[in-house]
């Protein structure tokens, strides 16, 4: 574990962005603190076994860069575009084995989990969860575009507040 204390990777899954954001929480505080965010963007001209691979890469380069302990990752809700949820689900897939291979254990949490974590209500809209990420992370300077960055930092966040009672602090 690191200095900064319990790191916990959280990931928006996609195709095209996939979300990171890397949080952690430092023994004896409250305040939770951003250590990286962002997106890996993958080009539309490219396979879809070239883009996992290059999604694969990155959560490779992230995990062993920043070190975390836990991995928190959207579950899948789609209720329109069949071809997009089995698209997300195969980037899902490699975000999983990657945490799989590395012995990182992987939670997963719905967005109306997230939603009701971070905003208290889950049926809130995508400005009231960036509100509320910014304000639980004090980022106000960070944007937090696209969305793809702040639903993975919600879910980080989500998962520090669900597992509060289980973090071992350094």
């Amino acid at each position: 574990m690191s200095s900064q204390g319990k790191i916990v990777l959280g990931v928006d899954p996609g195709t095209a962005t996939t979300g990171y954001g890397i949080i952690a929480k430092r023994k004896g505080s409250e305040r939770i603190e951003v250590v990286k965010c962002g997106v890996i963007v993958t080009q539309k001209e490219l396979s879809l076994p070239e883009r996992l691979y290059i999604i694969y890469q990155e959560m490779g380069h992230l995990i062993n860069d920043y070190h975390p302990v836990e991995v928190a990752v959207e579950e899948i809700f789609f209720n329109k575009n069949s071809k997009t949820a089995i698209s997300v689900g195969e980037a899902r897939g490699v975000i999983l084995l990657n945490a799989a291979m590395q012995s990182i254990p992987v939670f997963e949490y719905t967005p109306l989990q997230v939603k009701q974590s971070v905003v208290g209500y889950g049926r809130a809209k995508k400005e009231q969860v960036i509100y509320m990420v910014k304000t639980i992370l004090n980022i106000q300077e960070i944007k937090l575009t696209p969305d793809d960055v702040a639903d993975a930092l919600a879910v980080a966040i989500c998962h520090a507040f669900q597992s509060e009672t289980n973090y071992s602090y350094v």
